[in-house]
């Protein structure tokens, strides 16, 4: 049986009496309500159940995480709802209000394959904790991707249930879902639309069960891991770059600059490019088209890194190490944006293309 086309999905981690009063708001502004309890236990029971009588209640019986509840209640919609419905996650403690929840449903009603997000204004009387760690996360997803969103932990956010199979694909099973939704709307290139609407806290946010370093390392975690194998690379090209100029010194800067600095270059995008596949962006497209895409990449950054690190060497007598370091500094981001974009950019999946 095919239900009502307006879908509100909650999940819950031992929530406060405020989870009663908005299911019922909600339930009454003409959404069908489904709530997720991630465990909270047996002393949060009498709250879910006096939620139930405005929403459908699913449970985990051991704390999985923000992130897996969304994905139990997306899986539970698939499953009930028809495709034409419209979902709208927000959180359980009260901080998004019903109209703005309307607005949001509604934005998202009128533009199909749209992710709408609710964002906060960020200004006096927010949370230090909040102010932080959004401005942080911004930074993040502004440097990994080159599109700008103003709040991105926001829980209120809006898309058509035909979007459901690629929400379900992504990873994370805690908050750094959410980033992950994020992530792989800018690489999928799935349009974001922003409302402002209230900023609404309680208790300076202290029932927020978000980790600040734990959850927070989640977040960053897939930059982190991109770094990291960079560095990988980077230790490689500058180790075999340093011991390459002092065995080819006796030929002159002009030559040996360059062919050191080419041959450390070829090792080092062979480590980069086998480490990044399997690890970081986790591709399993073929591997010749895959290899050709970046190691085409590679020459191009190859010839204008040559190009600079002699230049500066040679032309303006910048120390060949220090050059080095600037340069490598300078590529690391090109590096990063096209290789999540155009080499190891996901597919969507048939399911995806046919919703």
């Amino acid at each position: 049986m095919l239900l009502k086309p307006r879908i509100a999905l909650i999940p819950a981690y031992e929530p406060g009496e405020k989870l009663t009063q908005l299911a019922e708001e909600l339930k009454l502004a003409g959404f069908e309500v489904l709530v997720v309890d991630d465990g909270s236990g047996e002393a949060f029971r009498s709250i879910f159940g006096h939620t139930s009588a405005y929403a459908t209640v699913l449970t985990h019986e051991t704390n999985k995480g923000k992130g897996c509840a969304l994905k139990t209640g997306l899986s539970y919609i698939r499953e009930n709802f028809s495709k034409d419905s419209v979902v709208v996650t927000l959180d359980s403690d009260g901080q998004h209000s019903v109209e703005d929840t309307v607005r949001v449903c509604d934005a998202a009603a009128e533009k199909k394959g749209t992710l709408v997000l609710g964002c906060r204004n960020f200004r006096d009387g927010t949370p230090v904790r909040s102010w932080f760690g959004n401005t942080m996360t911004r930074f993040v997803y502004r440097i990994s991707t080159g599109v700008s969103v103003s709040d991105t932990q926001t829980g209120l956010r809006a898309f058509g249930a035909e979007m459901i199979p690629f929400m379900l694909d992504i990873g994370g099973e805690r908050y750094e879902y959410e980033m992950n939704v994020l992530l792989e709307c800018s690489r999928e290139r799935v349009p974001i639309k922003e409302l402002t609407i209230k900023t609404i806290y309680f208790d300076n946010n202290s029932g927020s069960h978000f980790s600040t370093f734990k959850d927070s390392f989640r977040v960053y975690k897939e930059i982190l891991k991109f770094a990291a194998s960079s560095f990988v690379g980077f230790l490689v090209d500058y180790g075999m770059y340093s011991l390459l100029t002092v065995i080819t010194a006796g030929l002159g800067t002009a030559l040996s600059i360059p062919l050191s600095n080419v041959v450390a270059r070829i090792v080092s995008s062979v480590v980069n490019f086998t480490i990044n596949k399997k690890l970081v962006f986790k591709h399993r497209g073929k591997l010749a088209k895959t290899a050709v895409k970046y190691f085409a990449l590679a020459a191009v950054i190859l010839a204008l890194n040559t190009l600079l690190l002699t230049y500066m060497t040679a032309e303006l007598e910048v120390n060949r190490y220090a050059a080095k370091i600037i340069i490598e500094i300078v590529f690391f981001t090109i590096s990063w944006l096209v290789q999540k974009f155009l080499i190891f950019r996901k597919k969507a999946s048939a399911e995806d293309k046919k919703s």
